[in-house]
């Protein structure tokens, strides 16, 4: 079997386009093309809906896909098991991550890792947690490390690694920041009704922390004045040191950059979980056990709450 005319036709799938299909792959579109054809005329029928903007998998594509991807994944599979037994400390390993913090994370562990496992080839994929679930539920993604809340899981595995507290956060300066506690001290708790009248900005409405920020302000009994919605959490932040508005953002956020912003916790301490994800029955390798070690070594130093012991996390 050619496991190259697999990934070929899985790659033109993936991107609806043969021209960005063959500029990923490395190839000519041409040399790409001639594979399709050679393949289609074998198959005795066409795979894809042909168009200039988009290539869509005809009902046979389909039925070809579902199956080539299953054969990639009992590849990748059967590999990585040989190479567990052999200890070879070979093969691949796709990784995916949030955008924004999640190089944070990877520039950190990747260096102990590369030093532990130099042939094994990590491809890193920073995209958002939808997307990481629909690549890990095809097979495409070996891990991906997310946060979200139980509601937001599929039928994959999911690993908590720690919690994360969503913390209110207002300019330095307004009214309101002279009740915030001192650096370093338990943060002071904040009655969120008393900014209802203050412009926020939110994440976009596809993504887990809006959902999650969407049932706090319910609970609170206002919707919020909104200035624009943005998919960076990063950005929040930064709009808030500009004192442009406030905003319900991860305490790591704030951990990481204090200056120019007042952060209070919330009544009842709200959180999601950072969580790794693989595919239900896949087969983890000895090496993606260990980027998931490092990893949660990682995400747990980060996440250690002003006045709580490590025993007293979220």
């Amino acid at each position: 079997m050619d496991f190259k005319q697999l990934e070929y036709i899985i790659k033109i799938a993936e991107e609806n386009n043969i021209t960005r299909a063959a500029e990923k792959l490395f190839i000519t579109q041409s040399a790409l093309n001639q594979q399709l054809l050679r393949l289609e005329k074998e198959l005795g029928t066409p795979l894809f809906y042909r168009s200039r903007t988009n290539w869509r998998p005809t009902e046979a594509g389909e039925v070809y896909l579902e199956n080539a991807r299953e054969i990639m994944q009992i590849k990748h599979r059967t590999y990585s098991i040989i190479s567990d037994i052999a200890a070879t400390k070979k093969g691949n390993l796709s990784v995916g991550f949030t955008p924004g913090r999640g190089i944070d994370m990877f520039t950190s562990v990747y260096p102990d890792f590369h030093r532990q496992y130099p042939d094994i080839a990590v491809e890193p994929h920073e995209m958002s947690v939808h997307l990481q679930q629909q690549q890990i539920a095809k097979g495409e993604l070996d891990i991906g490390f997310m946060t979200l809340r139980e509601s937001d899981r599929t039928g994959d595995v999911y690993q908590v690694i720690c919690q994360e507290e969503i913390v209110a956060v207002i300019p330095d300066g307004h009214p309101l920041s002279a009740t915030a506690a001192p650096a370093g001290e338990p943060l002071a708790q904040l009655d969120l009704s008393l900014l209802k009248y203050e412009p926020f900005v939110i994440m976009y409405r596809e993504s887990t922390s809006r959902r999650l920020t969407d049932s706090i302000f319910r609970e609170c009994g206002f919707s919020p004045s909104v200035l624009f919605e943005t998919s960076s959490t990063a950005t929040i932040a930064t709009l808030v040191r500009s004192r442009i508005c406030c905003g319900l953002i991860p305490y790591y956020y704030v951990q990481k950059n204090p200056e120019g912003i007042a952060a209070f916790s919330l009544p009842g301490h709200p959180c999601w979980d950072i969580a790794v994800s693989y595919k239900r029955g896949s087969y983890l390798s000895t090496a993606a056990k260990e980027f998931i070690r490092l990893a949660s070594e990682y995400w747990i130093s980060q996440h250690r709450i002003p006045g709580k012991a490590p025993s007293d996390r979220l």
